[in-house]
């Protein structure tokens, strides 16, 4: 683990640096990160933020919806490409559970590129999860 990082609690950071992150991560391929009401929500609604600092840059950031006691759903893990492999993804992971009770179990959907990297950090393979796409939602 890098241990020049420094990890901060909450939203600590403008939405400018977190879209700068998501680029440089590739999270932004699949995250809304030019539609600007749907990414200020993405962050002023969010349960719990953590993010990785090298200095003043912004390197990384997780952000989670969770009720904190039972369940949490780790929506967005993105660490730049420049930072990658220096254990900063594993650091805001544990960050993330300190952050959550013990009771609390951790879910999340993978990126592609990251599917080898979660089982290596303790993540188990769940085959029953189910998305309902919001460009197919015949209720609205």
């Amino acid at each position: 683990m890098n241990v020049t990082m420094e990890y901060r609690k909450g939203f600590c950071f403008s939405l400018e640096q977190a879209r700068q992150v998501y680029k440089k991560s590739t999270l932004a391929e699949r995250r809304p990160v030019e539609n600007e009401t749907v990414f200020t929500a993405m962050f002023q609604n969010a349960d719990l933020l953590i993010s990785a600092w090298d200095g003043e840059l912004l390197v990384g950031v997780s952000r989670t919806l969770t009720d904190f006691a039972y369940v949490a759903y780790l929506a967005d893990l993105a660490v730049a490409q420049s930072h990658q492999g220096q254990g900063i993804g594993t650091a805001l992971i544990h960050q993330t559970r300190a952050a959550l009770k013990p009771t609390c179990f951790l879910t999340l959907l993978s990126a592609p590129k990251a599917n080898e990297f979660y089982p290596k950090i303790g993540f188990q393979h769940h085959s029953r999860a189910w998305v309902w796409p919001a460009d197919e939602n015949p209720l609205s």
